[in-house]
């Protein structure tokens, strides 16, 4: 592999966005196509929020491309990454956002659930992340590659051994892509989220200023458009010198850990 190129700082201009239907995906999606770059949008379930993320990705000046994609299908979703990138003509950034979640308790979480949560949230990353390298890799311009993770990469919560198992092994394989793939000019960021107001949380139309959290230092969840404001940056020329880096994006969450420890006054924190 070649040692790094210059060409790592040019300002990028194709990008794919998994899961970008709704919540992070979409307000990602928009905030790069506001920076000037072409995006291709995945969607699994919601085709309609897709084509209204395209649409907005448009009203920027920037093409949209939409694909739907199962990321649990870890032997085809490759071929839509594949393809996606041959139609936007080249791949500068790689956002895998695309995942899934459950709160069923480790001694009752089947092995077909488990295996749903690690094929989508690690396995088809892991699939979809190396199509996208390798093309970046092949085209010799460097690249982003930016996963998002959770601020379970780094902490655990009852009822999510599945969910938790997945990021960890997420952020630990983003770290090994930065050591493999920084000599030819590609950085790989994890972005780890704590509660963000999106249709996964369950707040898909809530204004998360409003939003009362106690155990949240900034006391609110996050916006989507936070979270896509920060991961265009690590997109950006400026952001060229970050990798192998997980950037939690939590309000202070991460650091409730002995303080919220200490406020607890009942065991019901024990089950889901």
């Amino acid at each position: 592999m070649s040692q790094p190129q210059s060409s790592i700082d040019l300002e990028p201009r194709r990008a794919i966005v998994t899961g970008a239907d709704s919540g992070i995906g979409r307000a990602t999606a928009v905030a790069l196509a506001a920076a000037g770059i072409d995006v291709g949008i995945t969607w699994h379930s919601d085709e309609q929020g897709a084509e209204e993320t395209a649409e907005e990705v448009r009203s920027h000046g920037a093409r949209a491309l939409v694909a739907r994609l199962d990321v649990s299908d870890v032997i085809g979703c490759g071929g839509v990454i594949d393809g996606l990138i041959h139609e936007l003509g080249g791949l500068d950034v790689f956002v895998n956002n695309a995942g899934t979640g459950t709160d069923t308790p480790f001694l009752d979480i089947s092995l077909e659930e488990w295996n749903r949560v690690i094929d989508t949230d690690l396995t088809g990353a892991f699939v979809c992340l190396q199509r996208a390298a390798r093309a970046m890799v092949a085209a010799g311009r460097g690249g982003r590659l930016i996963a998002v993770t959770s601020v379970h990469e780094h902490q655990p919560m009852v009822g999510m051994s599945a969910y938790d198992a997945a990021k960890h092994g997420l952020g630990g394989l983003m770290k090994n892509l930065a050591l493999e793939l920084g000599s030819a000019g590609i950085s790989a960021v994890s972005v780890a989220p704590g509660e963000i107001a999106t249709p996964m949380t369950g707040q898909a139309d809530e204004d998360p200023h409003r939003v009362d959290r106690p155990g949240i230092p900034l006391g609110r969840p996050g916006d989507a458009r936070e979270v896509a404001a920060l991961i265009a940056f690590l997109a950006s020329p400026e952001a060229a010198y970050i990798s192998g880096a997980s950037i939690a994006i939590d309000g202070g969450m991460l650091q409730m850990g002995p303080q919220a420890g200490a406020a607890i006054e009942s065991h019901g924190w024990r089950s889901v």
